[in-house]
């Protein structure tokens, strides 16, 4: 029996932590598959999807579970790196791997598919600004305040975090004291617990929040504690009440109250078996409509979930139909979706897309399906030359009040489509091939290319593709979604800029294979 005979049953050891999936427009299917087009795709109505998305999940740890539950309720199987994959594959199956909770790839593999066929990805980072808590959270109180030890991941902590309400969530690393196992539970409290605060513009130049130092400056607080006035300790009454493990234990690094409020949120009793943890502070304001119609987004963190989202959106309705017959039961290729983690500070790690996840999973594919069982040079190198990849990482969007900041003609506007991001210095990957190969895939589905590139005299950003068509000698090109705002704490983008991404994308999947024939 192999893993496509099998009911995938549900990923249970995160389940009750994880936010309920919301429903897209695609959950909805139409009567007769056959009569479903690509022009069908309402893209005003991922909007909704895509806020409550946004909302509930605030940390990567969040992100990568709410996906693999997403894909799980699509028939996605659950592979992970240790097990062997020869007899888990089969023509036709979806499944997805997941790196260290926060690097994530999805899959499916053609009804035909032979070793050297080719595969559409697109790949994206699900990591975002944020502040993150240092290795020893708790600092001494300073006139009355319980504050918090923390520092930024990427450009978090710059001045847009100043006055906002910062609540916290990520992964703990509980251990059965009973068994030795530790065991990853996600967490976040529903409420804010964090604040930045500026200082009064009354106490004159001190005040400017720009430039102010980020080690002694913007140390958030979490509490009051005024128990020095009266020669008591509420620290030491709280330590001795809370804490079980030895003083030098992990949970003695933290401040007690947040230590306890954690557990609790867990339905943890005994504070010690909490070996670990990585949390972030994160802006707690729900994304949300904005503008007289309603045609603004305005959430935290869009980059870069917005591509994450439209990619996976895109697999999982290209795996189970498209505008021509079932290709999903005539493909001779693999659809990938690759979420990376650490763009944002240069993606050098193994979750990171400088790490191999991704070419091991297609090596993996390619020795599964061959008939040698060995993944050969040949066919592996067949496979990356017939390959494309989508670099989907968000790009920026024209702002009316700094025009002169942007390219005529390379200014991309909101609810227009995804740009494709052009750079002569070898920041992106796109070149005239791969800008062809993309513009017959956006006329056959209805949609419109946009371009960007940054003046001279400014710099450009980085994203994965670089690294990843490098790595495996893929074709490639840039090519996201755009917003306004970039590295804020809050930032815009189009209401209907998130079905604009899913429609191109799913056209990717769904028509690479025929368009690709010709440019061999």
């Amino acid at each position: 029996m192999t893993r496509r005979d099998m009911v995938p049953g549900p990923f249970r050891s995160r389940e009750q932590l994880r936010p309920a999936a919301p429903l897209t427009p695609w959950d909805k299917k139409p009567e007769n598959p056959l009569l479903s087009t690509l022009s069908d795709v309402d893209v005003e109505a991922y909007a909704d999807s895509y806020i409550k998305f946004s909302s509930a999940n605030p940390t990567t740890f969040h992100v990568v579970a709410y996906f693999a539950d997403r894909l799980q309720s699509r028939g996605f199987v659950k592979l992970t790196e240790r097990q062997n994959w020869l007899d888990q594959l089969d023509g036709g199956g979806k499944y997805f791997v997941e790196r260290n909770g926060t690097n994530l790839i999805a899959f499916v593999v053609g009804q035909n598919f032979d070793p050297g066929n080719g595969a559409a990805i697109i790949a994206s980072h699900v990591d975002a600004l944020a502040t993150r808590l240092k290795p020893v959270s708790k600092v001494p109180n300073k006139a009355g305040y319980v504050q918090l030890g923390v520092a930024p991941y990427a450009g978090g902590l710059n001045d847009t975090w100043w006055d906002r309400d910062l609540g916290i969530g990520g992964r703990v690393l509980v251990q059965d004291k009973k068994t030795g196992k530790i065991e990853s539970k996600l967490v976040k409290l529903e409420h804010p617990i964090a604040r930045v605060p500026t200082l009064a513009p009354h106490f004159g130049s001190v005040s400017d929040i720009h430039g102010a130092n980020k080690e002694t400056r913007r140390v958030p607080i979490i509490g009051l504690d005024n128990s020095d006035l009266d020669g008591k300790s509420k620290q030491i009454e709280e330590r001795r009440g809370l804490l079980t493990g030895a003083k030098d234990s992990f949970a003695s690094t933290q401040p007690p109250r947040l230590l306890k409020a954690i557990a609790r949120e867990l339905g943890i009793e005994d504070l010690s078996t909490i070996v670990n943890w990585e949390l972030d502070l994160f802006d707690t304001q729900p994304a949300q409509l904005g503008g007289l119609d309603k045609e603004f987004i305005f959430a935290g963190r869009l980059d870069d979930r917005l591509c994450s989202f439209a990619a996976i959106e895109a697999l999982l309705e290209s795996s189970e139909y498209s505008g021509h017959d079932f290709p999903g039961e005539e493909s001779t290729i693999l659809k990938i979706a690759a979420l990376y983690d650490n763009e944002e500070i240069g993606s050098l790690s193994r979750q990171g897309a400088r790490g191999d996840l991704l070419p091991t999973t297609i090596s993996r594919i390619v020795q599964a399906f061959s008939r040698s069982g060995f993944a050969d040079a040949d066919a592996l190198a067949r496979t990356y030359a017939n390959s494309f990849l989508i670099s989907a990482d968000v790009g920026h969007a024209v702002n009316p009040n700094y025009l002169d900041a942007y390219l005529d003609n390379h200014s991309p506007r909101l609810n227009i489509g995804v740009a494709v991001q052009a750079d002569p210095n070898g920041n992106t990957t796109t070149d005239s091939m791969s800008t062809a190969l993309l513009q017959q895939i956006a006329d056959r589905v209805g949609s419109k290319l946009q371009l960007f590139q940054i003046r001279n005299d400014s710099r450009s950003g980085s994203t994965v593709g670089p690294y990843l068509s490098t790595a495996l000698g893929v074709r490639a090109i840039d090519a996201g979604i755009s917003q306004l705002s970039m590295h804020s704490i809050r930032a815009t983008t189009g209401n209907l800029d998130p079905g604009l991404g899913i429609k191109l994308y799913k056209g990717f999947f769904d028509h690479f294979e025929e368009v690709d024939k010709a440019f061999e």
